[in-house]
């Protein structure tokens, strides 16, 4: 089977975050079983040209250009609009990780018209919104892609509840789809000072004050802990930044900056900790990597992990960000530690499996093309 998965964005910095990386995973994984996969996306930020793969997977990157100061919505490439066409007649399945930008929806729209199977995933990315270019997206292209589609993969109940009002009715072929992780070997035993990590974008959302915010009363309790706060700015920089200096947290607070995916791995095996303050976060890759390696992860009430993380007692979940410290604290115990730190690959393993995301996938691009199959 040949199939063709489409992003927004591909970038050296990471910058489009999870979409990119489940896309990744699931290529990879389409290949290792005998398919033929390869990515579709906008580059940027590329010294010298555009690569023809990511980490392995074929792909196919189109220069970003910025046509309206709208963020990742406001960037598209004319060579990817007039080719788009092209880009899914070879496909026997088109998955296009959906958002409302002008790179994804070209190329859902591409695929409908060329009758080829269309299977979207949206991660979140399109829910009911007030915002004006999201209604005039929503009635041109969004609202048709999503009824004409042989299936639409969701994360959580909150997130077919909002793809069911987007469109003002029920999504019949609407199908849940977990984000999976690859297998990973796990961490060594914690050594060294207590190392806790935040690696996800510096963005509002994400909330990474709060987790500079929680830094002195980790180290009240351990005064040798090293905190790392990677990933890149999407806007929180200077603030993260400026906190650091105002609590004089310069020489303890390592900012390396995005990383890459096998320093990302790299980083979480030294973790005692992962941190992820973010709210009304559906399904974060960065957290299920973690629990891969089994690093203990402390997370938000409104994060789609949460009760997987809860019931198995794979790290900590808090209200707000007064729960971050001491969730932290608890987890530097070295007996939570150790337990929580079982529970987690065990989480990975049994629940978030490629292989088990994978069969449902296969099942679903059968279906896709069986069903686009009988309306020609």
């Amino acid at each position: 089977m040949r199939v063709l998965h489409a992003v927004t964005l591909h970038s050296p910095t990471h910058a489009f975050g999870g979409p990119v990386r489940v896309a990744l995973n699931l290529c990879r994984g389409l290949a290792a079983r005998g398919h033929t996969a390869r990515l579709v996306a906008l580059g940027d930020g590329f010294d010298g040209p555009l690569p023809t793969e990511v980490e392995g997977v074929p792909a196919r990157l189109y220069q970003a250009r910025s046509i309206l100061p709208l963020g990742f919505s406001g960037i598209t490439s004319p060579a990817l609009l007039a080719g788009a066409t092209g880009l899914v007649r070879d496909a026997d399945v088109v998955h296009v990780h959906l958002a409302r930008d002008l790179v994804t929806l070209p190329v859902a729209l591409a695929a409908l018209r060329a009758g080829k199977p269309l299977v979207l995933q949206t991660h979140g990315m399109v829910d009911p919104s007030d915002r004006l270019l999201a209604k005039v997206l929503d009635a041109v292209a969004v609202r048709r892609v999503l009824r004409r589609s042989s299936a639409v993969l969701y994360l959580t109940g909150h997130e077919r509840k909002g793809l069911d009002a987007v469109v003002g009715g029920i999504l019949e072929q609407s199908v849940r789809l977990v984000n999976g992780v690859p297998a990973q070997d796990p961490r060594p035993a914690p050594a060294g000072p207590p190392r806790i990590l935040y690696a996800a974008r510096l963005q509002a959302r994400k909330r990474p004050r709060d987790f500079v915010a929680a830094v002195p009363e980790i180290l009240h309790r351990h005064p040798d802990a090293e905190f790392v706060l990677a990933g890149p700015d999407e806007g929180e920089r200077a603030a993260v930044d400026a906190l650091i200096a105002e609590l004089g947290l310069t020489e303890r607070v390592t900012r390396p900056g995005p990383l890459s995916a096998e320093r990302m791995l790299e980083e979480l095996r030294r973790a005692h900790v992962y941190v992820l303050p973010s709210v009304d976060e559906p399904f974060p890759m960065s957290v299920l990597e973690s629990l891969s390696v089994g690093t203990p992860a402390v997370v938000t009430t409104s994060n789609g992990l949460a009760r997987d993380i809860s019931e198995a007692g794979a790290g900590r979940v808090v209200e707000d960000a007064a729960g971050l410290a001491p969730a932290v604290l608890d987890l530097l115990d070295p007996a939570g530690n150790d337990s929580a730190s079982v529970a987690a690959r065990k989480l990975a393993t049994e629940a978030f499996s490629m292989d088990a995301v994978l069969d449902t996938l296969l099942d679903v691009y059968g279906t896709a093309a069986r069903y686009t199959g009988s309306q020609a």
